[in-house]
């Protein structure tokens, strides 16, 4: 069993940064491939980045590249999001999640989730 924990999300003006952090416990962190999810209040949870247990292969989706930036450190059991030109539209909870499948965007093919951190720019 995985216990997730994000931290880091915050209340940022459009054009800043923030980085949010994924504590992992109770497994072989380096064994699970990594995502970033993010649910907006009335809508979806969409994926947002993910990277391999190796951090041979990161991906995102088209909203989010060249803007954020996703990266792990095996030996400290942590994924990290670094996130970049914030715009008002990323707003909305943040979620990282750990999967046995070597990558994918899909939820259902996550295994273990955090609780969420909040993340509210303003315009």
């Amino acid at each position: 069993q995985v216990q997730l924990v994000e931290s880091g999300g915050g209340l940022v003006q459009a054009g800043g940064s923030l980085r949010l952090s994924c504590a992992a416990s109770g497994g072989t962190f380096s064994r699970y491939g990594m995502g970033w999810f993010r649910q907006a209040p009335g809508k979806e949870r969409d994926f947002v980045a993910g990277i391999t247990w190796s951090s041979s292969l990161t991906y995102y989706a088209d909203s989010v590249k060249g803007r954020f930036t996703v990266s792990r450190d095996n030996a400290k059991n942590t994924v990290y999001l670094q996130m970049n030109s914030l715009k008002p539209e990323d707003t909305a909870v943040y979620y990282c999640a750990a999967t046995t499948k070597t990558w994918t965007a899909r939820p259902g093919d996550y295994d273990y989730w955090g609780q969420g951190t909040q993340v509210t720019i303003s315009s």
